[in-house]
């Protein structure tokens, strides 16, 4: 049976079409770009010294493309310095740089460097600072860095910075692995649009104050959190500002909501889910990182989101766009991705606790749905990895892949979860977001999975291997067959769409049926190709159903009942497994092998024989072999382990 449904069953349902444009609108969205490749990479010119302190000083006017300030940076030096590169996209003109009111001398570059001469030597471990002054009209990399648009007519800028744009609107470092650990902003703007409407500006972290000097004000955030250059973001605009409470067990902080005037009613609709969703993270893994500051939603003009660290800009207030970038406040922004290598461990993670609002709050059936929606996309070709290739991290659209980095890692997320149990998941989690090497800083893939193993007790090397650098999906072929109520007879058969893959081990849930209409669900796991079971079953099975829960990233499936080859595997034994040298065989009297074929785990013949009962493996490489038996009644594939 093909357990897959085809397309037309599969956005049979409202529901279901709904939520699948939910997850296609966010990954498509988020990767929106002007160009196909990314302004820039990480500069190893700016490795020479660490980031502490940003006070942004920034004049902008949302009716003009163009931006002056000047941004203060504490640096400390990882070695001795003479000079220090910021960066800073060379269309900007950089008017004075300054150390305690003395001018420093610095040149600009066509590689988007302010290369700043210092007055002496910055020894290592040395903290100092510098101002930097500058103006121009930023150009507009990635995802669109620096925008002026409207909406309604209305005048509005807002930045978005991910992964390199904050160097086309202010100089900084955009390092990804070098977070600042405070910052102040000082946005000053007019004070009135020209429809003589308030402008109210947007930044991370807490708002401190407002100050009114005669036509122009200037607010002040303050974020006193760890964070990289690419989520400091601003926005200005004619918003409507209203506030939700989340409670948070006695120590209450508020959702700040940023809204166009003309989209009040609609967003005060949608926002309050908000608070449930918070709730609900909070409780499967810690509470909201930056409660002592704000949460909140500012929105922009186009339909994606992104996570700024206590304020998301939205293009929307669809309740799956507010989940994801709310999951990003944990799994993105307390712990960052380490390299653009691993944006699985932001998109990924985010993405599943989308799902997991409708796991929470809508139920099972809508939890499922979801998930079918993921598989289906993840299954779309027969190649990807969920881990980007380094020759990759140049790429918008492989980054950013709706169908590998959010979409098929987010079931990777779910497949771990089923591994490990929910116990051992949501606290392996959440023992990775508070990890001392990683708690508001950085991680990549093996830090995931030594968290995830430390909690478990179990070895992770053969999933990581399988489903984050590997490429492709397995499909399946389940036979069966059942010659007593006592137990049913399990062969479950295996086939890979991409050969970096010789084969995906994974728990595979079953569903037996009974003829009175009993069910049992089980899971067999699921670790060698042409594999046998015989799990116990009280009741006459009259069908078997594939992964009814859509549990498991494959496709092109297919149940059948079986003949008694099943039981004749079960009958054939081989022993010790593992084995160091002597494999005895034991077999039926009545069944006659004619021949013995030994092949290792690339598939190779190695060794080809008549029958014996006692097998020397002595002289073979260890690791798996496969065991190929050609009976009388037909041909019997088992496995070994030879060590």
């Amino acid at each position: 049976m093909k357990l897959f449904l085809s397309l037309s069953l599969l956005f049979s349902s409202l529901a279901l079409f709904s939520q699948n444009s939910d997850i296609k609108h966010i990954s498509e969205a988020e990767a929106k770009s002007a160009s196909n490749h990314f302004i820039g990479a990480r500069n190893m010119n700016t490795n020479n010294y660490d980031l502490k302190y940003h006070r942004l000083a920034l004049n902008v006017d949302p009716t003009q493309a163009y931006i002056s300030g000047t941004v203060t940076s504490h640096f400390e030096a990882k070695e001795s310095i003479a000079t220090v590169v910021f960066e800073l996209v060379n269309n900007m003109t950089v008017s004075e740089v300054k150390q305690r009111g003395v001018s420093l001398p610095f040149t600009q570059n066509s590689d988007d460097e302010v290369v700043i001469t210092l007055p002496q030597v910055q020894q290592q471990g040395v903290l100092d600072s510098l101002s930097i002054s500058y103006s121009g009209n930023p150009v507009s990399s990635g995802f669109g860095s620096f925008e002026v648009n409207t909406h309604n007519g209305d005048p509005i800028l807002w930045t978005l910075s991910e992964p390199y744009g904050a160097k086309a609107w202010w100089p900084c470092k955009q390092d990804l692995i070098d977070k600042v650990d405070s910052v102040d902003f000082h946005i000053t703007t007019p004070r009135f649009n020209p429809s003589n409407e308030e402008y109210v500006a947007v930044a991370n972290g807490l708002e401190i104050s407002q100050t009114i000097q005669g036509d122009t004000k200037t607010t002040h955030f303050h974020h006193g959190h760890p964070i990289p250059a690419y989520l400091m973001a601003i926005a200005v605009t004619n918003y409507s500002v209203y506030s939700e409470t989340v409670e948070n067990n006695g120590n209450p902080f508020e959702i700040v909501n940023y809204v166009y005037p003309e989209d009040l009613a609609y967003a005060q609709q949608n926002t309050p889910v908000t608070v449930d969703i918070m709730n609900l993270f909070a409780d499967k893994f810690e509470p909201y990182p930056y409660a002592d500051e704000k949460y909140g939603h500012a929105q922009m003009g186009w339909g994606g989101g992104m996570e700024h660290t206590t304020v998301s800009f939205m293009g929307n207030l669809s309740r799956g766009l507010i989940a994801h970038e709310l999951g990003h406040q944990w799994f993105g922004n307390k712990v960052t991705c380490g390299s653009w290598q691993d944006i699985w461990l932001n998109e990924g993670f985010a993405t599943y606790m989308a799902g997991m609002v409708y796991e929470n709050l809508d139920g099972n059936d809508e939890f499922r749905n979801w998930k079918i929606g993921q598989i289906y996309s993840a299954t779309d070709y027969p190649d990807g990895s969920v881990y980007v290739p380094a020759q990759d991290t140049i790429s918008v659209g492989r980054v950013f892949s709706g169908r590998l980095s959010y979409n098929k890692a987010s079931m990777v997320v779910h497949m771990l979860r089923k591994k490990l149990g929910d116990a051992n998941f949501f606290q392996g989690a959440t023992n990775y977001l508070n990890d001392p090497a990683l708690t508001f800083g950085y991680a990549k893939t093996e830090d995931l999975k030594r968290n995830m193993e430390a909690v478990s007790g179990e070895d992770l090397t053969e999933f990581i291997n399988d489903w984050i650098y590997g490429q492709g999906y397995p499909s399946y072929t389940v036979t069966w067959n059942q010659a007593n109520s006592g137990s049913v007879n399990v062969k479950i058969s295996q086939t890979q769409s991409h050969s970096s893959v010789s084969f995906f081990e994974a728990p595979v849930p079953l569903r037996l049926k009974g003829s009175q209409g009993e069910t049992l669900d089980i899971i067999l796991e699921n670790t060698v190709n042409n594999q046998t079971f015989q799990p116990s079953v009280n009741f006459m099975v009259q069908s078997v159903q594939f992964d009814p829960e859509f549990d498991l990233i494959s496709r092109n499936n297919n149940v059948v009942l079986g003949t008694s080859d099943i039981n004749l595997e079960n009958e054939i034994v081989l022993y010790p497994n593992p084995t160091s040298d002597i494999l005895n065989i034991q077999k039926p009297n009545a069944v006659q092998v004619d021949q013995i074929k030994i092949y290792n785990a690339l598939g190779q013949l190695i060794s080809s024989q008549e029958f014996s009962e006692n097998l020397d493996l002595s002289t073979f490489t260890n690791g798996v072999l496969f065991i190929q038996l050609e009976t009388s009644e037909g041909v019997i594939n088992k496995s070994i382990v030879k060590e």
